[in-house]
């Protein structure tokens, strides 16, 4: 996978599959993803595992987009006013959906377009997180809303 083009997100497991976080830097990709593992820990989310911060490699594969760390970066998550941090991670995991903060397309009730992106070919369910505003209550509800439909 050492081929496999490097994004600049960070992606988390929840459940059988992932979110992959994207975003303009300060964004909160990093916030994200630490809110979302919190999350797992907490019961918010019935499991949360950190996949890749910052920069994530991404190949698509029989239909699925499949997302590991940057090697270098592996179990590594930055956490803002403490620095780097080593978390448990996991190494490759399908994504599910793809979460863009700060996104210029943002809407109170989006299209069905802006619903939906397509990386690598592969498309996907996506959330449009409007700046500032906080995208984990939009993650759990889409999760909620998933149930049963893996």
């Amino acid at each position: 996978m050492t081929d496999a083009p490097t994004i600049h997100a960070s992606a988390v497991l929840i459940g059988p599959k992932a979110a992959l976080v994207r975003g303009p830097p300060g964004a909160g990709k990093s916030a994200l993803a630490w809110q979302l593992i919190m999350a797992g820990r907490s019961g918010a989310l019935p499991f949360a595992r950190l996949v890749a911060d910052d920069r994530a490699h991404i190949e698509a594969r029989g239909g699925r987009l499949l997302v590991r760390p940057a090697p270098a970066l592996a179990g590594l998550i930055e956490i803002r006013g403490l620095g780097i941090r080593r978390l448990a991670y996991e190494p490759l995991a399908a994504v599910a959906l793809v979460v863009d903060l700060a996104a210029a397309d943002a809407d109170r009730q989006p299209e069905p377009q802006a619903r939906e992106t397509v990386i690598a070919g592969v498309r996907l369910p996506r959330l449009a997180v409007a700046p500032g505003m906080p995208a984990l209550p939009l993650v759990l509800a889409w999760q909620t809303g998933r149930k049963g439909n893996d």
